[in-house]
């Protein structure tokens, strides 16, 4: 949700930094002169149609990063382009020329003050920063007191920005406590719903997320918002089993080829029954595809490779590292040290080989998460979260 929020608004920022910027130069190098003042209309140089040029190409630069879902990127190589190109077009255009630096953009007073609504304390200071150091190293190169002004009046208007942008981070940050704890909640039910149908798997998906968490750091591809998304829906990995009849989920034998029929459709009814869940949606894949193989023999789509989505691998390896040291109706649960040397052997097969690699670094952790884990206790999501 925060993610498609982000996308939502960088577009409007590029949106409107781009009428500003276009409009005010159209404005006042071209409108204004002949008509406002008495001057010849025109750019100060052939020089400032560098800053369009750089401008448009940012475009398909913006496109390929949304494509590639880093979205959170675009505002930051927009500000960087524009500050890196408009600084020495600007001292370049005035220097030497015989006319007095008298204007800069006013679409720097609208990236200031549209700073708050990206709840992003690096970006803040990146802009403000930025766009004053501009003016100030202007101001020095062309030795003009004319940007005094202006200087001042980007300190004052960062100062403002800052005090809405901590006011709409708290706020923000209050709505999502709360909504996290009730989601927590939900999910924590559920879950206790399937634990009372299936007493053998107590604990198992608590400890499927906890493993799939750490492994997910170690990878180290993921957003907070990516991670906690990914938690709920490794707790809520194998929902789709309440469907299953009790007489086949806690058969004490081998299954028939029919009754494992029904519990291979347990991803894709779990993954339906969540699907339009906030706070899960982005995930449900790890819910439908945690069973698929990277050889292709997984089910229930038979992907191959890189065709399963990176968390649902990372999941795979989790559930089965926890399927096979914990005890179930069949079987007694099988040592750490073998079921670390069957994952070390699906390399390829079963699993990612990339991904067991980052579980060899990982499996310390692992151990002593077994060894200690509270199994009258419910593991607490904020414990095992990082930024």
């Amino acid at each position: 949700m925060i993610q498609h929020e982000e996308k939502r608004t960088v577009k409007w920022f590029l949106l409107i930094s781009y009428i500003i910027l276009i409009g005010y130069d159209v404005f006042y190098y071209f409108i204004a002169p002949g008509n406002i003042v008495d001057s010849k209309p025109g750019f100060p140089s052939n020089f400032w149609y560098l800053i369009y040029i750089v401008l448009l190409i940012f475009i398909p630069v913006a496109f390929y990063l949304s494509k590639v879902k880093k979205d959170y990127l675009i505002k930051y190589v927009f500000i960087i382009s524009y500050l890196l190109i408009s600084l020495p077009v600007g001292i370049v255009s005035y220097i030497g020329n015989g006319e007095a630096y008298t204007s800069g953009n006013i679409v720097e007073v609208f990236f200031i003050l549209s700073l708050p609504i990206f709840l992003n304390t690096s970006f803040f200071w990146l802009v403000s920063i930025g766009v004053t150091v501009k003016y100030i190293l202007t101001a020095i190169i062309l030795h003009t007191s004319f940007l005094i002004m202006p200087i001042i009046l980007m300190i004052i208007l960062s100062g403002m920005s800052f005090f809405l942008l901590v006011r709409f981070q708290g706020y923000v940050r209050a709505v999502s406590t709360s909504y996290d704890k009730q989601l927590e909640g939900i999910v924590k039910g559920v879950i206790a719903t399937l634990e009372l149908k299936d007493p053998y798997t107590r604990g198992h998906s608590e400890r499927v997320a906890k493993y799939a968490l750490v492994l997910a750091n170690e990878v180290g591809k993921f957003t907070k918002e990516e991670q906690k998304s990914f938690y709920y829906a490794c707790l809520l990995h194998d929902i789709g089993k309440v469907n299953i009849p009790d007489n086949i989920l806690m058969k004490p034998g081998k299954l028939t080829n029919e009754e494992f029929e029904i519990i291979k459709s347990h991803p894709v009814v779990g993954a339906e029954a969540v699907k339009n869940v906030e706070g899960i949606s982005d995930s449900i894949h790890v819910i439908r595809y945690h069973h698929e193989r990277w050889d292709g023999k997984g089910y229930p789509e038979q992907l191959k490779g890189e065709e399963i989505p990176l968390l649902a691998r990372v999941s795979t390896i989790a559930d089965a590292f926890d399927a096979m040291t914990s005890s179930r109706s069949y079987r007694e649960a099988m040592p750490i040290e073998e079921a670390y040397k069957r994952i070390i052997e699906g390399k390829g097969t079963q699993f990612d080989p990339s991904l067991v690699e980052n579980f060899k670094n990982i499996y310390p952790e692992w151990i002593k998460f077994h060894k200690n884990y509270p199994w009258t206790e419910k593991w607490e999501l904020k414990k095992e979260m990082k930024s």
